[in-house]
């Protein structure tokens, strides 16, 4: 890779870094943001003055041990004694406020991100391109990791590595000036001629760095690839050890546990294989970075050790030289010092770049025109859907449905039903058209969702379960066949994995009976209920619908539901089998 593209790309980066930074520094919590940074960057130029009055300490304690000159010894540790106080004083709260600007920091924009990532259904739309194999901008992998992790990493990267900087910037002009009336000149002959190099030890400092720098990214440039590698790996583990946690009955059941384990240690062993290989380039950075800090230690000395044994300068000045050069070594040495940080931060900016574009494209990728219906009644026009894969599952397509309507979904197994269901409920981001809804209505899925939490929440889901008094939720659960949950209301529990599957569409079909909404929309809400409960409860949907005029409309592949409803839609396969023909069937 060329200078000029790697500039570039550097470039790019820094911009990608402050797009991320700068909105906590312009939301709501402006002031109290600037205010903490900017009472850190006091504190920090504090510090870095507290390193300059130290530096000049140094020379005036040993001049004193050198000349056993005791007064001046008791005045100069009066002196540390305060400097320490104050010294003490400012690491102490400097601290604390990097403390607290790094959590308020992660809190907003771990809420702003939730929010996003909650908004307009954008989590399910990544998930849809995730395992549809698009492109990776598009699909990030892991979101709960770089919502937990990776925001975390990055607001307390961001704040030590740059406060890191302004203090190697800060420290390098404080003692520039030591350095160079310190070191004096140097002279040497070279072809019958003087020459005489003012600073010499500045110059020294900065060719000495400057040469370490280059070597640190020659050694460490492969940490910033496999740090990236390594949170991707990390995250995908832990994701399936969640989802062995999540389907635990089905594994027993099947008695997968040598699969998922075989499945489990494989990803291990790919997290294992990237972490040997981060190590070996650590191991090699270190070794550089080590033999280089240790080398800077005593090069002052050997430098100034000539001055100091003809006399011409004392022991404090020595010390004060062998000080100042450490410090402005120190703060030339920052980038070799960090690189394994700033390899990392990368890895970070860039994932959460990612995510963030993966965000946006996912908020603006729907063209279904979603609206409020004005007659009452559910109209389509001009739908069209497609398939993350790409492929065209129905066009140009017209629906209506009128209040007292019961409606039948039928088709074979993925001919599109459910993708029609999620097309009008407004979540399926590859649809295009318009659809007019009555207000309120209620989806059924075929996997209603329920939290872990207790019995009444899970019932009055997603509302705030005290919006209903007791004998109203417990009536509800009786409606829908299930009276021995009554009295465990209050009872907290995972109910997606308590219940049976029959049990949690009951439990689904309870917070209808509950919320009683004109409209209904249900995908296989009954396939795990026997035919009598089936018909039980159906009855019950179509005569409260009814009652609130409005409708009906169900997906499913028994027979026998046909006949709780006045009207069937077909999907059916044309003949080319590239397209699904919606076609409108008698009644039954």
């Amino acid at each position: 890779m060329s200078l000029l593209k790697k500039a570039a790309d550097f470039k790019a980066f820094l911009v990608r870094a402050w797009t991320l930074s700068l909105p906590y520094f312009r939301s709501e919590e402006k002031w109290k943001a600037r205010a903490l940074l900017a009472s850190i960057v006091v504190l920090n130029l504090a510090f870095v003055y507290t390193l300059v009055l130290f530096n000049e300490w140094n020379r005036f304690f040993y001049d004193a041990l050198q000349e056993k000159n005791y007064p001046v010894f008791i005045e100069q540790m009066m002196r540390y004694t305060v400097l320490a106080l104050i010294y003490i004083a400012i690491a102490v709260y400097r601290f604390y406020l990097t403390q607290q600007l790094e959590m308020r920091w992660r809190a907003w924009m771990t809420r702003h991100y939730l929010q996003r990532w909650l908004d307009h259904q954008v989590y399910y739309h990544l998930e849809l391109t995730r395992y549809a194999s698009l492109s990776p901008d598009q699909s990030p992998d892991n979101p709960d990791q770089r919502i937990q992790e990776d925001l975390q990493l990055f607001t307390s990267s961001t704040v030590s590595l740059s406060m890191g900087l302004l203090n190697a910037l800060v420290t390098f002009v404080s003692f520039v000036g030591i350095l160079w009336t310190l070191s004096g000149e140097f002279t040497f002959s070279w072809n019958g001629s003087e020459f005489a190099i003012p600073g010499f030890m500045l110059w020294v400092a900065i060719l000495y760095c400057a040469a370490g720098t280059v070597l640190t990214h020659y050694v460490g440039r492969r940490l910033i690839p496999l740090n990236y590698e390594q949170q991707r790996r990390e995250a995908d583990f832990r994701h399936n050890l969640v989802r062995v946690r999540e389907y635990s009955e089905a594994i027993a059941l099947d008695r997968g546990e040598t699969v998922e384990y075989m499945q489990l240690n494989l990803r291990f062993g790919h997290v294992l294989a990237n972490y040997l290989q981060l190590i070996d380039a650590q191991k090699r950075l270190t070794m550089f970075t080590a033999t280089f800090s240790q080398a800077s230690t005593v090069f002052p000395f050997l430098v100034a050790a000539p001055r100091f044994f003809s006399g011409a300068i004392q022991l404090g000045t020595v010390m004060q030289i062998a000080s100042a050069f450490n410090r402005v070594q120190d703060s030339l040495s920052w980038f070799i010092d960090n690189y394994d940080s700033l390899a990392a931060w990368r890895a970070t900016t860039d994932r959460l770049t990612h995510f963030d574009t993966a965000i946006q494209k996912a908020s603006q990728a729907a063209t279904l025109q979603h609206e409020i219906s004005t007659d009452a009644g559910l109209k389509v026009q001009d739908l069209a859907l497609d398939l993350p894969t790409g492929s065209r599952l129905l066009a140009h397509t017209a629906l209506q449905v009128r209040p007292g309507d019961s409606i039948l979904l039928s088709g074979p197994s993925g001919s599109g039903k459910s993708t029609l269901f999620r097309a009008l409920a407004g979540i399926w981001p590859l649809a295009s058209g318009r659809v007019a809804m009555p207000p309120s209505p209620m989806f059924i899925p075929q996997r209603p969702y329920f939290p872990n939490a207790s019995l009444r929440d899970a019932l009055a889901y997603p509302e705030s379960a005290e919006k209903y008094d007791d004998a109203t939720l417990q009536q509800a659960l009786h409606d829908a066949l299930l009276p021995h949950l009554a009295d465990q209301l209050d009872e907290v529990a995972a109910w997606g994995q308590k219940l049976s599957g029959g049990e949690q569409q009951r439990l689904a079909l309870a917070r209808v009976f509950l919320k009683k909404p004109a409209w209904v929309f249900a995908d296989e809400a009954t396939s795990a209920l026997d035919e009598e409960a089936e018909k039980t409860l159906y009855r019950k949907l179509i005569e409260m619908v009814k009652s609130g005029n409005g409708a009906i409309v169900s997906i499913a592949h028994r027979h026998s539901v046909a006949s709780y409803h006045n009207h069937s839609w077909t999907l059916e396969k044309r003949s080319d089998e590239t397209l699904a023909l919606f076609e409108l069937k008698p009644a039954y």
